[in-house]
């Protein structure tokens, strides 16, 4: 595997019903079409060899021949493809008739998953031809001169991955066969469907292969009859679906008269950690007793993956239609969380430093949010700048101007007579712009804020994000420290994003160009005195690197537990043509280092509200001893 991603495809051929030789050849058509596109497992629709529509044809004993004379047929035409593949085909049984998945890899067939629920009202009559799985009485079937193994819990397992195959109606029973099958380990589920259309129906069957992947935190391809399949009283529109943990991948185009293969890759290593981490998994399994399944093995061949499906470089970040309901949402999260906080500490006053950055500035707003929600007046929400060394005119007016525009009660204490001050009581010269230099200020600053705080019967609404509390990027019990962190989960380039959505959804034309001017302005603590233009001198991102990487970097270190090595190699995915590969190293080896390093800030972090899927928080989120090495995924990095 290649970082763990395998390629799947749902085939929706062209059929002509009870022709079974036609199918087998548009079959192996796309089965070819697949293995030179690198796709290593496929399904096609349930019953695709004869057709699904076949009715009362399937008590013909002609159509039953020769279906499996043409699925034999098609297993030895595709000997010499590494794909493993997945079709539907009506086998005899003994005595018994049995709507079949058959799974076959270069010329052998591996195992035959007979349906497990049959539907038998309405538009269907299945039971009419065919036995369920359940009422089966062999365990093995003959199919020509093999013997092959037949369970609906069969397992095809090649190293990290498992495979289990419902059919149709099996996904729409309450405990669908799928459920049981990825507590016994399956995480790749194919089924294999021949559903036909109806007003609305469509919504739902989405709505169900996408929870359904959800639930069972596993890949789920679909793929369903297409056109060719008979029209007496039913349309059949193709469906093919490739879903992973409840996101939909891929899809085919509905009502196509065409044939489909639908293509994408199941990052089975994500789908893995997801598993280990929610350790409820598996108690279902555990507390229940179910039926084990037999365990198959197949191969996947050695190669490396051309990826077709798209990484995202700001998974943080909402686009689309979804960014309204996002960000609403983000907001609502926020406020709820601060006006808990200002209810039970009996607050007067919330106090909130104002920079002119992005973090003061989402802390603000969230701040107005709430104060708006409890009925108190915005003048209670003392808004201070304050002026030090390298305050920049830019930022100040912006701070000003934004306290004002949003009815905020305004305070300016300049820190520059307490710092030069301080730099004497401890024998510092203010000319030597160090760490001592910068972090004085900064200590500075949250001390006034603490002390504003003590003298209105205040809160002091804390401002930092979740990328510097990631990176370190904070003063230790300076902005590092507040009375309620309202940013503490989300991330710098999602802060961007909601500054920049407020200022065009929810701000009056007075208050717009400022938000907007803010988000324009580069990222600084503004802790060294600026240039001789008055320009920002000390830009965050020259120093620790741009925020767009190192939130890619959280996200798939957190969020999935990826190692180093495919941290890179999703990256140079998702930003090709943006940085160069040394560039993204650079700073991956930089977040890996400060990650680990910073820890010690992050073990003592004041409350915040959880956003989104990733926090620091270390009552919860994220416990990690402060004296952690680094070495392995350093080390790592520099093999790369």
């Amino acid at each position: 595997m290649d970082y763990g991603f395998i390629k799947v495809a749902a085939a929706i051929p062209h059929v002509r019903v009870a022709d079974c030789f036609y199918n087998i050849q548009q079959m192996e058509g796309l089965m070819r079409e697949a293995a030179r596109k690198e796709v290593q497992i496929m399904a096609f629709p349930e019953l695709a060899i004869t057709a699904y529509t076949c009715m009362d044809l399937f008590s013909q004993e002609t159509l039953l021949r020769n279906a499996e004379k043409a699925l034999l047929d098609l297993v030895n035409a595709t000997a010499d493809l590494d794909v493993l593949a997945i079709v539907g085909c009506p086998l005899v049984s003994g005595n018994q008739l049995i709507n079949a998945a058959v799974a076959f890899q270069r010329g052998e067939i591996l195992g035959v998953v007979p349906k497990t629920y049959l539907p038998s009202y309405k538009e269907f009559q299945e039971e009419r031809w065919f036995t369920a799985s359940p009422n089966l009485q062999q365990t093995s079937i003959q199919i020509g001169n093999r013997e092959v193994p037949m369970d609906c819990y069969l397992l095809f397992e090649y190293e990290q991955v498992r495979i289990g195959i419902e059919i149709c109606e099996d996904l729409w029973v309450p405990i669908p066969p799928s459920s049981e099958l990825s507590m016994q380990g399956a995480n790749l589920i194919f089924n294999l469907s021949a559903s036909n259309e109806l007003i609305g129906k469509h919504a739902y069957l989405r709505s169900l292969v996408s929870q359904q992947s959800a639930r069972c935190i596993c890949g789920y391809v679909y793929t369903s009859a297409g056109f060719g399949e008979s029209s007496t009283d039913l349309v059949f529109a193709g469906n093919g679906i490739i879903a992973e943990n409840g996101t939909i991948l891929k899809e085919a185009e509905r009502f196509s008269m065409e044939e489909q293969l639908v293509i994408s890759e199941i990052d089975i290593q994500n789908l893995q950690n997801d598993r280990r981490v929610n350790t409820s998994f598996m108690q279902g399994y555990l507390n229940h007793n179910m039926a084990n399944g037999s365990i198959i093995p197949f191969c996947l061949p050695n190669r490396v993956l051309n990826l077709t499906r798209t990484i995202d470089p700001h998974p943080f970040t909402p686009s689309g239609d979804a960014l309204k309901e996002r960000c609403e949402e983000i907001f609502h999260i926020q406020v709820a969380g601060l006006a808990k906080r200002v209810l039970h500490a009996h607050a007067s006053t919330a106090v909130v430093g104002i920079s002119g950055g992005l973090d003061s500035t989402l802390a603000l707003l969230v701040t107005v949010m709430t104060f708006d929600a409890l009925k108190i007046p915005r003048d209670r929400i003392i808004g201070i700048t304050m002026p030090g060394f390298g305050t920049t005119d830019r930022t100040y007016t912006n701070a000003c101007d934004l306290i004002r525009a949003l009815g905020v009660t305004l305070r300016e204490i300049s820190i520059k007579e307490a710092c030069i001050q301080h730099f004497k009581d401890i024998d510092h010269d203010k000319e030597v712009h160090d760490v001592t230099y910068e972090n004085s200020q900064a200590r500075e600053r949250t001390q006034l804020l603490m002390d504003v705080a003590n003298q209105t019967n205040g809160l002091v609404v804390g401002t930092g994000d979740l990328s510097e509390l990631a990176l370190g990027w904070a003063t230790y019990n300076g902005d590092h420290m507040s009375m309620y962190g309202v940013n503490a989960s989300i991330p710098k380039t999602l802060v961007r994003y909601l500054v920049e959505w407020v200022a065009y959804n929810k701000l009056d034309e007075i208050a717009r160009p400022t938000l907007l001017d803010i988000v324009d302005t580069p990222i600084s603590p503004e802790l060294i005195p600026a240039d001789e233009q008055g320009n920002i001198q000390q830009k965050t991102e020259d120093l620790v690197g741009p925020y767009e990487l190192h939130d890619f970097f959280l996200y798939h270190f957190l969020r999935y537990g990826n190692s180093p090595a495919k941290i890179f190699y999703l990256a140079k995915q998702a930003f090709k043509g943006s940085y160069p590969e040394e560039t993204i190293k650079k700073w991956l080896h930089t977040f890996f280092r400060r990650f680990f390093q910073q820890q010690f800030k992050r073990s003592c972090l004041p409350d915040g509200p959880k956003v989104g899927s990733i926090s620091l928080s270390p009552r919860g989120d994220w416990r990690m001893p402060s004296d952690a090495m680094a070495t392995l995924w350093l080390q790592e990095i520099e093999n790369l």
